[in-house]
């Protein structure tokens, strides 16, 4: 009877994994994949982090602890070579090695273990949950916590078109696929899109292919980045926005979009001053760039994409050709169909997503199915963010265990979310 399984080993539940290992519970952390990979189609070189590297798998709640990636650097060398460096963001390459080195070192991670099912059971021992795996395995445990990931997002009208199309997660398996055509388009307005951009536009003088970018934001956001914004990957603001309306909720993931789905700033100048380079020298390619668009329909005639577009503010519509098209356009939750067994304990919304309490646990009693970055509609923006992870795991081992093993701050803010107690007026 373990403590608690995990299901799906990403940098979330590889967190929880290490935030475990030292607390002498009985854990597991089972994965499909054969090793860890984080997200291996966007694996630029000079790609780094969006957040520092204080934001590990474990330093915001165990400053201490031997899975640090400062730990990591030490034992790999370049602990000396990290500090010269002088820059609080990884190279992308730098952090998914760092989770492979992790992952290798506990005890508790299994790869090549694909969930199948999971099923309640009640009887002597209490109440339990037996997962099966692909290999016939059976493990039981008393807790579960779901870090089974997100899926690529697909616009409806692409996948309808029945053409090839390649999504960022896998860009670079099939970059030198799409540079040996005559067009590429691009579609998306975040930091994958402008990557695959500057990639692509690096390296079009020497394949002379035709590059769009199309945009549904009113122009190419730049992450909003400063301090007091900052201070919204917070445990207060999360609290706060736990407490919202549910339309309320809804309406500022919307308007939140450039907090979290915005281009760094030294990418969009970058990819600026490629622009004017290329100028310059007289190798700009035939490139465009076109914000305020949405792609409402596409067909592929086995050669090309006719993909329909509409301009939001001059309302008008418009057609591109392409042969090659990329969908910068995201991740989405998803409940896993092992799930079906235990439906009937989970907590759901109208829309049939988990309903997540404060200690992020979504069955009914509330202490014993957790979930890791699949409640971003009742806690915020802050769910996919590397740099709260941490936090969250605190908070379920807290949980878990029943006291505070590692502190979970209440108020870090200089800021107040909703009116402060002192200002409220009496009723």
């Amino acid at each position: 009877m373990r403590d608690l399984i995990g299901i799906g080993v990403g940098p979330f539940n590889l967190g929880l994994a290490c935030l475990t290992d030292p607390l002498g519970l009985d854990t597991l952390f089972l994965e499909a994949r054969d090793e860890l990979a984080w997200h291996p189609g966007m694996m630029l070189d000079d790609a780094t982090l969006q957040v520092p590297f204080l934001a590990d798998l474990v330093t915001m709640a165990d400053p201490t602890s031997r899975w640090s990636f400062l730990s990591y650097l030490k034992e790999t060398g370049n602990l000396y070579p990290f500090y010269i460096r002088e820059s609080f963001y990884p190279l992308r390459r730098e952090y998914d090695d760092y989770c492979r080195w992790a992952a290798e070192r506990l005890p508790s991670v299994r790869f090549g273990q694909s969930v199948v099912g999971v099923e309640h059971v009640e009887d002597d021992r209490g109440s339990s949950y037996v997962v099966t795996t692909s290999t016939g395995e059976e493990h039981r445990g008393r807790r579960l916590v779901l870090g089974t990931g997100t899926q690529p997002r697909v616009l409806e009208c692409v996948r309808g078109a029945g053409g090839p199309f390649t999504h960022s997660a896998d860009y670079l398996s099939r970059k030198a696929e799409l540079q040996a055509l005559e067009s590429i388009a691009i579609v998306g307005s975040g930091q994958s899109a402008a990557e695959i951009y500057l990639d692509l536009l690096t390296e079009a003088p020497e394949h002379d292919y035709a590059l769009t970018w199309l945009t549904r934001s009113p122009r190419f956001f730049p992450m909003e980045y400063t301090k007091l914004t900052l201070e919204m990957t917070s445990p207060e603001y999360t609290a706060y926005f736990q407490d919202l309306p549910e339309l309320t909720r809804a309406r500022l993931l919307r308007e939140q979009r450039s907090l979290y789905k915005g281009i760094s700033g030294d990418l969009v100048d970058a990819i600026f001053d490629l622009h004017y380079q290329q100028r310059v020298t007289g190798d700009g390619p035939r490139t465009t760039l076109v914000t305020n668009t949405e792609v409402t329909g596409a067909a592929w005639d086995g050669t090309a994409y006719e993909l329909d577009l509409h301009h939001h503010e001059t309302d008008e519509d418009f057609g591109l050709r392409t042969q090659g098209l990329v969908l910068a356009t995201g991740y989405g939750a998803r409940v896993p169909a092992f799930l079906d067994g235990v439906r009937d304990r989970i907590r759901w919304d109208a829309d049939g997503r988990y309903v997540a309490d404060a200690s992020y646990a979504v069955d009914h009693a509330g202490q014993e199915i957790f979930v890791q970055n699949a409640e971003e509609h009742t806690h915020g923006f802050v769910a996919p963010d590397l740099g709260m992870g941490a936090y969250r795991n605190s908070v379920i081992v807290a949980a878990v265990t029943g006291r505070e093993v590692y502190p979970v701050e209440k108020r870090i803010a200089v800021q107040s979310f909703g009116v402060p107690d002192h200002l409220r007026r009496a009723r």
